[in-house]
């Protein structure tokens, strides 16, 4: 039997009206690194080497809907970012850009929407579990 490739996952690419605009914000909440940058291509990447996060132009863009309703955009995936106090990376979050979506689900976990649109969610850990 054929042995199975390795595949590890480099990135989460998220689509944007412009690239660097969005990439901008991300690099400012998350404080990483540029990997690379391009006018319609933008890398983002821990110090740790993990998991990056990309951003890519689409002039076509259109916003996701969160929650979800009938003939909108849907929204196909969102980020959860770790934080270790939730109140305050709400407030940076705002201060950079994101505003807080009306319907918040649960107590311990805030949703947010990026500028363009992508809703992210910030939570603090809790007995080993998101």
């Amino acid at each position: 039997m054929k042995p199975s490739p390795r595949f590890t996952l480099a990135a989460c690419t998220l689509d944007a009206p412009n690239a660097r605009h969005l990439a901008d914000f991300y690099e400012s909440l998350l404080g990483w690194p540029r990997r690379s940058d391009a006018p319609e291509w933008v890398e983002l990447a821990p110090s740790d080497g993990g998991t990056g996060l990309s951003f890519q132009t689409e002039p076509l863009f259109s916003p996701p809907r969160w929650p979800s309703g009938a003939s909108e955009q849907q929204m196909m995936t969102h980020l959860d970012i770790e934080v270790d106090d939730l109140t305050s990376a709400v407030e940076r979050a705002v201060a950079l850009g994101a505003t807080e979506a009306d319907y918040q689900p649960q107590d311990d976990v805030r949703v947010l929407f990026d500028p363009v649109g992508h809703p992210f969610c910030l939570f603090v850990r809790t007995d080993g579990g998101t």
